[in-house]
């Protein structure tokens, strides 16, 4: 009861309620198909007065009695304006159609949503529609979430062919990734060539870099919040593509009259024909499957349910065979209480698991992850100058981090089985948008976290609880020796923690063109991703905090300034963002992480720091549309010795994470040609990622041992390409129910050896040290096929 009596007190004070004011509330959708529209804009002309719809196209304004003209509109959608008298509570649903002028530009932004961008708070946000990532050009043809969310400032990845993405200098497992509010552990697919997101079944992504919401936690960097369509509730549709490497196929139709719909999505790859046509006995492939469906029980009540199931498999030469894959479910409930008054509960499970088979061995290692989460939220609008929004959430987990396993029975193996782990993680928030002034709006959140793991397991205890320790000999950092053990038993608790993450963001709107903006969020982070590498590997493990993993705590710092021109025609933003984080994990100089099932002896808490500017400069309007994205920015970490004594891991010093990037520039653009032929590009320029080479050998007992410089003190050569893709949409689409288009695509247009590695190795013939550039992708042309019915 504390945290709740510290939240009603916190926002209390603010709450403020007018006499002689009327609400209008309602549902915005597609006239087209039904779906709910996420973030449109509904605003009074002639006031300040304006919202956005909520991730269900629920909205609520209040204003003084008196006559107005409401003025709705969102990207891509013809606006509506309609006269109302303001003297009671409205109910006012309504339906927008696409406007089939602008279809085709990148970015589209009405004069209403700039202004209520401008005086919103929130800041670091970016939402990208499906039509916009559909036009980027990518490897292969294939349309990628993940891939397009890179070209933002502030966003990078680990190199070509690496896995997941890095925010404002955090790692890959510090982002928060949900489809459908359910947990992605793992969104690649191939290792990281395409993500695990459908385009076709994607209605919206948001990525938030930095002032980050209170409803939100558990991850320190960023939240990639993927929402699936609803489903067509008005006609029978098919959609699809055929593309080099895979193909995909959308269904989506209503249910019970207009009262519900489904979506049905699928996509397979099938390398493995074109593998077995050459003789070729490796087999790589993958597939995904997306469901949703919703019914309309009243006015005031909506059942959905969403789930989607994907799964890699990877076979080289019958050798070597590595399978993973994600589940998710997600049952929700939709409540209208009134008209200033919408809640939302949610039951969602997600499950993340890999295999991986050795068969030279005789190995078959298993591990996996599962979730249970429940939450629910609530959004109340209280009047013109208020709006709350209250929740609560709890996951139960269960990680199995390996099992290993005899493949045959003639295997040498030693079979093992590490410890299964448990923890709860809940969190209760309260977030409060408050307009002060005609030009001055704040945003106040406050979120309290609590995390227990728990048994039954039998943990290792250490001298002075220092499971790892310096040897001032060598100058080494060495793993202790376990001086005993406690056997923790079931649901007994091992480790418990709470913490108050405050968040903060206010907007000063200083003309009808332009505003300043700053931030400051807190997050925890409680999972730890167990990995030495710079991507994610299928061996990698997921770690829940505990005795001597603890809770990652991160703290943000961001001002930013925007502004339009010309009618809206060009925007800016630049942000400048400081970060730290406490307790990153580091690991020691040869930690074996693989099968470990003592981690705390290969690790070390550290301390992360980011910090950086970005810019962004978009052409909104025309027939050419589309972003320059630039970020200069630093990400360091340092780990100091501690009570396990000692200077540190790299002499205590700071040194470079493996994701940063000193340049990263982007460039993209949309030129549509006429109504048959648009033409994109895209353009990227990257500082070397950081990486450690050998600077010296010696020999001993007739072998040449390499010595190494400090940690990440070299770069791999700067990374740039050009890529460029051309849209055909033949003449005769126009009035047919089937409707196509040919994508035509050029990847790293001139042929760049980008730098995916280097290894350094001894010349078998000279004898002579010679340095080995691997690089993945040369030219790449594709063709794609897309359909409508």
């Amino acid at each position: 009861m504390r945290i709740y009596t510290i939240i009603l007190l916190f926002f209390i004070p603010l709450l403020s309620f007018s006499q002689n004011k009327f609400t209008i509330s309602g549902t915005l959708k597609d006239k087209a198909n039904g779906e709910t529209l996420f973030g449109a804009t509904v605003f009074l002309k002639g006031t300040s007065l304006g919202t956005t719809t909520n991730e269900y196209g629920f909205y609520s304004l209040t204003a003084p009695r008196g006559n107005y003209t409401l003025s709705v509109s969102y990207i891509g959608y013809q606006p509506i304006e309609k006269g109302i008298v303001l003297n009671k509570n409205i109910k006012f649903n309504t339906d927008l159609s696409e406007d089939i002028n602008v279809l085709d530009e990148v970015i589209i932004s009405t004069e209403e949503s700039k202004k209520v961008n401008l005086r919103s708070p929130q800041m670091s946000t970016t939402k990208i529609s499906s039509q916009t990532i559909k036009q980027i050009p990518v490897v292969l043809g294939e349309v990628d979430v993940i891939k397009s969310i890179q070209l933002l400032p502030g966003v990078t990845n680990a190199g070509e062919g690496a896995s997941g993405f890095n925010v404002r200098g955090g790692a890959e497992d510090q982002n928060l990734i949900l489809l459908d509010e359910a947990i992605i552990y793992n969104a690649s697919h191939l290792f990281g060539f395409f993500s695990v997101f459908n385009n076709d079944a994607i209605k919206d992504v948001k990525l938030y870099k930095g002032g980050i919401p209170a409803k939100f936690g558990g991850r320190v960097s960023s939240v990639l919040d993927v929402r699936q369509k609803d489903g067509n509730n008005k006609e029978f549709k098919l959609t699809g593509g055929i593309g080099l490497i895979s193909s995909r196929l959308t269904a989506e139709a209503p249910l019970f009259g207009d009262k519900g719909s489904f979506l049905v999505a699928g996509r397979a790859s099938y390398a493995n024909i074109f593998l077995a046509l050459a003789n070729n006995e490796n087999r790589v492939g993958f597939y995904d499957l997306n469901l949703k469906t919703n019914y309309q029980l009243n006015d005031k009540n909506r059942l959905f349910f969403s789930a989607y199931f994907g799964n890699d498999d990877v076979n080289f030469t019958n050798s070597f065979f590595n399978s993973y894959g994600n589940l998710s479910t997600n049952l929700r409930w939709n409540h209208i209480f009134n008209d200033k008054l919408f809640s939302n509960l949610s039951a969602i499970y997600s499950r993340y698991n890999y295999d991986l088979q050795l068969e030279f061995v005789g190995l078959d290692w298993l591990s996996r992850i599962d979730n249970y989460n429940l939450k629910y939220d609530i959004d109340y609008y209280l009047n013109d100058k208020l709006k709350f929004d209250f929740g609560v959430s709890g996951i139960y987990y269960k990680f199995n981090p390996g099992e290993i396993r005899k493949l045959t029975p003639q295997s040498s193996i030693n079979e093992d089985f590490l410890d299964k782990k448990f923890a709860i993680e809940a969190g209760i928030y309260g977030s409060l948008e408050h307009k002060i002034s005609k030009n001055l709006t704040a945003m106040y959140g406050l979120r309290y976290s609590y995390f227990n793991r728990f048994g039954s397991q039998v943990l290792n205890t250490y001298a002075n609880d220092l499971p790892v320790i310096y040897n001032p000999t060598l100058g080494i950092y060495e793993r202790a020796e376990p001086t005993g053990q406690v056997n923790y038993e079931d649901k007994e608790s091992i480790a418990s923690f709470g913490n108050i993450e405050p968040r903060f963001a206010l907007s000063y709107q200083l003309n009808e063109k332009s505003s300043i903006k700053t931030s400051y969020n807190r997050m925890a982070q409680y999972l730890h991703l167990i990995s030495n590498t710079t991507s994610a590997t299928p061996l990698d493990i997921w770690a829940p905090s505990g005795e001597f993993l603890k809770p990652q705590i991160a703290d943000q710092y961001a001002i930013g300034y925007f502004r339009n021109f010309k009618d809206n025609m060009y925007s800016i933003e630049t942000e400048t963002y400081y970060k730290t984080v406490k307790n990153r994990v580091d690991y020691i100089n040869g930690a074996e992480l693989i099968a470990q099932n003592t981690i705390e002896r290969e690790t070390l808490n550290g301390n992360a720091r980011a910090y950086g500017l970005e810019f962004l400069l978009r052409k909104n309007k025309g027939d050419f549309t589309g972003w320059i994205a630039y970020t200069l920015s630093k990400s360091e970490q340092r780990t100091l010795g501690g009570l396990a004594g000692g200077p540190g891991l790299n002499n205590g010093d700071w040194y470079n994470t493996p994701f940063d990037r000193t340049h990263d520039l982007s460039v993209t653009g949309n030129y549509k040609y006429n109504n048959e032929w648009t033409f994109n590009a895209n353009f990227v320029f990257q500082t070397g990622r950081p990486i450690t080479y050998p600077n010296g050998q010696f020999q001993y007992n007739g072998l040449s041992i390499p010595t190494y410089s400090t940690r990440n003190a070299d770069r791999l050569p700067s990374y740039n390409r050009l890529d460029v893709s051309a849209t055909l949409k033949p003449k005769n689409n126009k009035n047919r129910k089937w409707q196509s288009e040919w994508v035509f695509g050029i990847y790293n247009l001139y042929s760049r050896r980008n730098a995916a590695s280097i290894s350094f190795g001894v010349n078998n013939q000279t004898g002579a040290n010679e340095a080995e550039r691997t690089s993945i992708f040369g030219i790449t042309p594709s063709v794609t096929y897309n359909f409508k019915f």
